[in-house]
């Protein structure tokens, strides 16, 4: 670029050589960062410039010049477009590299650790077909035809899918025809800048090992004329469907999910097995997308802490119980801590169905619960969301000190933040971290960390 200077629309070309931790390839021009989306390191590309700043600049890919010898054909014709996945062009044991990577950088930049253990990622068992959940937003296109699917990248432009290859297959036949009986029914669609419309979301769920599925419709309100018959229906046409739901969410918000879900026909939950349990798993729950890859993470947490019987485990961030309750099986006590009632009472009816009753389970803010407790547990598991710890939860970790600490994290950059709270003093010490995918084709990694007095 002519005198050094960044300009917006211009052309460059680039060679790949990293990944960030948002999934979009980098390359520097200049000295200058340039971050490329549906890239891989080793392409050579031509880009021209979105957004320019000082020192880097956000791209657009226009031209492919030497492909990298990880870059692979997407199994999603519409991978190029649509959201919902970054990396279907990225072959997969380079994906599980990048994330490791992630971690590594993580754990090193905000963490501060010099030599991190990390280990090799827990692979899913098939890095397609693996969601047992997917939420569509719903829309209109121009020719008034119903559609569903993810928006396209950096936009509010729905990609209309009628298969979605990183789910469940057995989902597939709902997706493509349910939007039909909304487009027979005459049910209106939820405009997000009028704030009119009724039909919101479009929410598939299924029990991998059952087989048992639940539909979900998101609305603004409940008066969907005929809601029941088609249910029914929706019942009869499909065999493993058990459920069909109504979510009501009158907001002007982004969040999915309001409030109150009411079963319209058949059953509020699924079934689902998970670690030798039963489990019911409700349309609204949060249950970890990647069922298979979420029990292999908790063969390492059970493998490493070799549990002998006689500990007490807290598990922080419970849920309904996914891991407290495979856990409590190998300890004498074990207490989960849930801000959400809903979720709790999911958590002691399945500690009932599964004959567990060494276990307690307590609604509330962790940061309230944890320094109340009155007991010192030999273990904790921290589960939180993407958030991280709240600080009073470190604090009350440091001052009850108990022996071993599991932190289960859905994002790196807050696990690394807490790690250096939790072994600045000398007090802990990280002696492995074992990242796991359980969410294949996008950046996203999940990492539990073991921390030793």
């Amino acid at each position: 670029m002519t005198n050094n200077i960044w300009k917006q629309g211009e052309l460059i070309e680039v060679a790949i050589a990293d990944l960030s931790d948002t999934g979009d390839g980098v390359g520097r021009y200049e000295e200058r960062v340039v971050f490329v989306p549906d890239t891989v390191p080793g392409d050579r590309v031509v880009v021209r410039l979105l957004h320019v700043k000082p020192k880097y600049a956000h791209s657009k890919l226009i031209q492919l010049l030497q492909p990298s010898p990880h870059r692979i054909r997407p199994s999603c014709i519409v991978a190029d477009k649509c959201g919902g996945c970054q990396w279907q062009h990225i072959d997969y044991e380079y994906q599980l590299e990048a994330k490791r990577n992630q971690v590594i950088q993580a754990l090193q930049r905000i963490g501060g650790f010099t030599a991190p253990s990390v280990d090799p990622v827990l692979a899913a068992v098939s890095p397609l077909g693996y969601r047992n959940k997917s939420t569509y937003p719903v829309s209109v296109s121009t020719t008034g035809q119903v559609q569903a699917g993810y928006y396209q990248k950096g936009s509010h432009h729905l990609v209309n899918l009628n298969q979605c290859p990183v789910q469940d297959s057995r989902l597939n036949p709902l997706l493509a025809e349910v939007k039909q009986d909304i487009q027979k029914r005459g049910w209106k669609i939820y405009n997000e800048q009028r704030h009119q419309g009724q039909i919101r979301h479009l929410g598939l769920r299924i029990g991998r090992r059952t087989g048992e599925m639940l539909l979900t419709l998101v609305v603004t309100d409940w008066q969907l004329a005929g809601i029941t018959e088609q249910a029914e229906e929706w019942l009869q046409r499909y065999p493993q469907l058990v459920g069909v739901s109504l979510n009501r969410n009158p907001e002007r918000t982004n969040a999915i999910f309001g409030r109150e879900t009411r079963t319209i026909a058949g059953v509020p939950y699924l079934r689902e097995e998970f670690a030798n349990l039963e489990f019911q798993v409700r349309p609204d729950t949060f249950f970890q997308v990647s069922t298979e890859t979420a029990e292999a993470l908790l063969e390492v947490i059970q493998e490493e802490l070799n549990l002998q019987g006689n500990e007490v485990l807290v598990d922080a961030y419970c849920g309904i119980g996914t891991l407290t309750l495979p856990l409590a099986k190998q300890v004498r006590q074990a207490v989960g801590l849930e801000l959400q009632a809903e979720a709790v009472e999911q958590a002691i009816l399945n500690a009932n169905r599964n004959s567990i009753h060494n276990v307690t389970f307590q609604v509330g803010a962790v940061e309230n619960l944890l320094p109340q407790m009155g007991i010192i547990p030999d273990v904790v598991i921290l589960d939180p969301p993407r958030k991280g710890c709240d600080r009073t939860v470190i604090d009350s970790l440091l001052r009850s000190k108990p022996a071993r600490i599991v932190y289960v994290s859905c994002k790196v950059a807050t696990l690394a933040r807490d790690l250096k709270l939790l072994c600045e003093g000398g007090l802990y010490k990280v002696t492995r971290v074992q990242p796991a995918d359980f969410f294949p084709q996008t950046s996203h990694i999940e990492a539990a960390a073991f921390l030793v007095l």
